[in-house]
This record gives structure tokens, C-alpha cells and sequence, in this order.
């Protein structure tokens, strides 16, 4: 049976190992498929692609696509698109122009409580052009400011803390189309992480698949323990394909390991039903 990754990190956006290492990793871990999915950029996945050659690990190009519904932020990957695609390349680049400017926004709040450089110090350990809170956290531990990532958000980075800046990101639907028009399948990623009652995540799997979304992760490294079942009940009522992903960032990174999830289980349709066995 095939391991697939299909939600993972790398330091074109917040992951600590390069697209190459992550790819490495990936052969040592025995992945089959790993789909590199960076925070609204594309740019690591030739790197990884490349890296692949000659082993037995499959890359397939993906995103993570930050949006807006309802007030709420969502995560929605994006797998086998075609980083060339012009509606992706665009969407991408207001998604770039908007982290830029909170990143800059979040450094400017910090200094106002005493935090020198941390924009400056957040760039540097992001050594891509995503600058995301998970960097300006590790700067915050790094500066001795927060004990660990937790503490960091906790006390500078969530929503009414001194160093919040609401978001801007793509509506659902520009997500969701930005996907599906560079040829890739849209994904709901972690849903039980979000602050969601039963009600609403209904409405939003209700209107994802209006959108023409194709699935959901039923199983992620980063979801409450227990909250499969429940997962592949709504991929079944609302007619969505089940998709796997550690969301791995990288060694001492949290709990999550890269390819370490358990086996999806029978009764689900995969999210890899249609795509060509890698090759041997």
C-alpha cells in the first residue's frame, strides 16, 4: 500500500528544512507521494521535483491557499496545479502583497511595546518570501521574549494580542477557482482545528462544494485526537473526497511527523482515486 503526505511545509514558506531536505526526509520516512504545499507560494516545488528524481518519492505540486469565509480564516490546499498558471500566479501575488504588508505591520505594533527588529529578525529566519506569525514567533523565542512557539502567540501573535493584524485573504470561492482554473483539486485542510460549530462547518462544506471542491482531510497531523470518524461522515454527506497530510514544518516543529498518519480507512473515496500510479 502506497504511504501518501499529501500536506507539508518547506522554507519557501514557514517549514524549517529546504524543499531538497524535505525531500530527503521523505525517502527516509518511506513516502510514496508528498504533495509540497507552502503557504501561498509555489516556488519550492521544482526545487522538490527535482529532488525527487531517482527516488522512489513521488512530489506532486501544491498549495496552501489562506482565505476569508465568514469572518473565519481557512486553510484550502490545493494539489496537482500547475504552478504556471496565470489565475494562480496572480492570486498568489495579492496573497504575497498583503503578507508583506502585515508582516511589516505586525513589526511595527511590536516595536511600539518595546520589540526592536522583529520584522527584520522574522525575515531572516523565513529565507523565503512568505514571512508568516509562525517566524515572528520563533524570533519571539529565539529574543527571548516567549519560552516557546505556544507562549509566543499566546502572549504577541493571536487575535488581541499586541502584535495581531486581522488578515485580508482570498474569499473562499477565489480560492477554491484560483485552484481549479491552474488544472488541481481543492481541499479543505484541517477542519476540526477550525473554531467551528457542527452547524457551520456543514454550511461551509455545503458551499466548498458548490464552489466545485473536491475533498477534505479527514486525517492531519494537526486535527484533535478523534475527530476522524466525524470527518469522514461530512466527506460522505457531502460528496467529497478524503485526503491525508501531516502538515509537517519540520523536525522539533511540533508533534507532527512526516508520513506518519494512520491508514485512511475503508469507505472513503481518496482524493488520489484518479491520478496515475507514480512511476518505478
Amino acid at each position: 500500500m502506497l504511504k501518501y503526505d499529501l500536506h507539508c511545509h518547506s522554507t519557501a514558506s514557514d517549514g524549517t528544512l529546504s524543499p531538497s531536505l524535505l525531500v530527503e526526509h521523505a525517502c527516509r520516512q518511506g513516502v510514496d507521494v508528498l504533495a509540497l504545499t507552502d503557504h501561498d507560494v509555489t516556488c519550492g516545488v521544482a526545487e522538490a521535483q527535482a529532488a525527487a528524481t531517482g527516488t522512489d518519492v513521488r512530489v506532486v505540486a501544491g498549495v496552501e491557499v489562506s482565505a476569508t469565509w465568514n469572518h473565519q480564516l481557512l486553510h484550502i490546499v490545493g494539489l496537482g496545479v500547475n504552478p504556471a498558471a496565470p489565475a494562480l500566479i496572480n492570486g498568489l501575488e495579492g496573497q504575497r502583497v498583503f503578507r508583506v504588508w502585515r508582516g511589516e505591520e505586525i513589526g511595527r505594533r511590536l516595536e511600539k511595546r518595546g520589540i526592536a527588529g522583529a520584522y527584520a529578525g522574522a525575515a531572516a529566519l523565513a529565507g523565503g518570501p512568505a514571512v508568516s506569525r509562525t517566524h515572528f514567533a520563533r524570533y519571539l523565542v529565539a529574543q527571548g521574549h516567549a519560552r516557546d512557539m505556544a507562549k509566543a502567540f499566546d502572549s504577541y501573535l493571536k487575535r488581541g494580542k499586541p502584535g495581531y493584524v486581522p488578515g485580508q485573504w482570498a474569499g473562499l470561492e477565489d480560492a477554491v477557482a484560483w485552484i481549479r482554473a491552474a488544472g488541481g483539486q481543492a481541499v479543505v485542510a484541517h477542519p476540526a482545528r477550525y473554531t467551528l460549530s457542527a452547524t457551520r462547518l456543514r454550511q461551509l462544506l455545503s458551499e466548498f462544494k458548490a464552489l466545485g471542491g473536491a475533498a477534505v482531510e479527514v486525517i492531519s497531523g494537526s486535527q484533535p485526537h478523534g475527530a476522524t470518524p466525524a470527518l469522514i461522515a461530512y466527506a460522505r454527506q457531502f460528496d467529497l473526497r478524503a485526503s491525508v497530510g501531516s502538515d509537517y514544518h519540520g523536525p522539533g516543529q511540533g508533534p507532527n511527523e512526516l508520513g506518519r498518519m494512520p491508514v485512511l480507512p475503508a469507505g472513503c473515496v481518496p482524493v488520489w482515486e484518479d491520478w496515475a500510479a507514480p512511476a518505478r
